[in-house]
């Protein structure tokens, strides 16, 4: 399997060299050649544990990897979830289910990707015996998923950018808390949309990423969407067959990786008839599903941080597939919606998406029905799936974070805070953070400073 970049010029690449890479050198987002058809092994994969059915899927894909190497990888990848079954399905009433995607060592739906990647780094450095340096940008969970990724392991670096006061305290906690030299986390006067700026910024200085080696934990890397991609085969061989007929993932959605892992196993085979895409107040998806029009607004800070977000990255990636592979006209919106801050699309495919969207209101009082309805707690962007659910059809909801991330939130909906260990550890533990503008070269000068080359 080859890796080709949405915007075409970038020569083909294999998985190991794909991964290393992350952003396209061309400023693309890279994705497999082909989305191969896998139903036919589905009866067999049902049977399988989530590391078994996550190496069986990979082996289409890191096809340059060896087979021990990548079972190696992938077992070590979740044997620190807290569940058996790794992404359990909870089931809330006959129509409605739960994704649980919290059993990860930093309780969120990003360890699925990030462990492996962390794995995956790691037997980089083993193979070529050089020394990489991490960077990405996070609105919440991408950075602390990523630095336990990483911890641990020789030879890495890793920076974090994230807006400063924009994300959660036991989240900011989890990033700059580890005490681990090798961890830098980086406050940034901005927003999520400046950090990612910065980080695509910086990935394009060519110069600057061969010598230092920079390597990618956001989802541009394809690393991280491929692997989210298993979680919708585990959900949907735990659904009761009669479940099965009409199924809608309903995804809470901020930069489009997530729901984008859905989709691609949707043209894998995987019987999956729509997905809503479940925004916040900074409902910059919502609009573009439901009118056609994709267009930047100011981003309004709220109960779910972690989609406080008005550039989607990895819709880049399905503008690819909306245009049947024409780099050119990918190249042409991209470069249209960077210089307008908008594009309106003549269709969309509203036959597969559809979208909606809470306040930090809605939010609260959903966690509240939730909780009164199913005696059942979720965090503030799980909450964002229930506010327009279809009873026609399965919901299957995907729950991206522990409530216990969120305490202020869950003490205001339900008057009470839920806990876990690992984070009431957090709170007595000294911050070490880098507080920066939201500058590409003041950035690239700390990293300058930082590395010992």
């Amino acid at each position: 399997m080859r890796y080709l970049s949405t915007r075409g010029a970038t020569e083909p690449m294999g998985f190991t060299e794909a991964v290393a890479t992350g952003l396209a050198p061309d400023g693309g987002l890279l994705l497999p050649e082909k989305l191969p058809d896998l139903s036919e092994h589905f009866d067999r994969w049902a049977r399988l544990t989530y590391p078994e059915l996550c190496e069986a899927f990979f082996s289409h894909f890191a096809t340059d990897l060896p087979a021990d190497v990548l079972r190696d990888r992938v077992r070590r990848s979740y044997a620190s979830f807290d569940h058996p079954k790794v992404a359990p399905l909870t089931r809330l009433d006959a129509h409605t289910y739960a994704l649980e995607l919290f059993h990860g060592p930093t309780l969120a739906f990003k360890d699925f990707a990030l462990q492996l990647l962390g794995n995956l780094y790691e037997e980089q450095i083993r193979r070529t015996g050089k020394p990489i340096n991490v960077l990405g940008a996070t609105s919440g969970d991408t950075g602390s998923a990523a630095i336990h990724g990483l911890l641990g392991k020789e030879g890495v670096n890793i920076f974090i950018l994230y807006p400063r006061n924009g994300v959660a305290p036991l989240q900011e906690r989890q990033m700059a808390c580890t005490g681990a030299d090798n961890v830098h986390p980086i406050a940034v006067d901005g927003t999520f949309d400046d950090c990612q700026a910065i980080v695509k910024d910086l990935f394009g200085d060519l110069e600057l990423k061969q010598r230092f080696n920079l390597s990618a934990i956001n989802s541009i890397n394809l690393a991280r969407v491929m692997a989210q991609c298993v979680y919708y085969l585990a959900a949907w061989f735990q659904l009761p067959e009669q479940a099965r007929q009409r199924v809608e993932f309903v995804v809470p959605t901020g930069n489009f990786g997530n729901i984008l892992a859905g989709w691609m196993m949707q043209k894998m085979g995987l019987s999956i008839e729509r997905f809503c895409v479940a925004t916040n107040q900074n409902d910059i998806l919502y609009r573009l599903f439901e009118t056609g029009r994709y267009e930047v607004d100011t981003v309004q800070p709220s109960h779910a941080p972690s989609m406080d977000i008005q550039v989607a990255s990895n819709f880049e990636r399905f503008l690819y597939f909306h245009e049947n592979g024409d780099t050119d006209r990918v190249k042409e919106i991209m470069q249209n919606f960077k210089a307008h801050g908008r594009y309106t699309f003549e269709s969309f495919q509203r036959d597969t998406f559809r979208a909606s969207r809470a306040t930090d209101a809605d939010i609260e009082r959903i966690i509240a029905d939730v909780y009164q309805r199913y005696g059942y707690i979720v965090d503030p962007h799980t909450a964002t799936s229930f506010a327009d659910l279809d009873p026609e059809m399965t919901s299957v909801i995907l729950s991206t974070a522990h409530p216990a991330k969120f305490p202020d939130t869950l003490q205001q909906a339900i008057g009470t805070e839920p806990t876990a260990p690992a984070l009431e550890a957090l709170k007595a533990r000294e911050l070490h953070r880098n507080e920066m503008p939201a500058s590409a070269d003041t950035i690239r000068t700390f990293i300058e400073q930082t590395v010992r080359l």
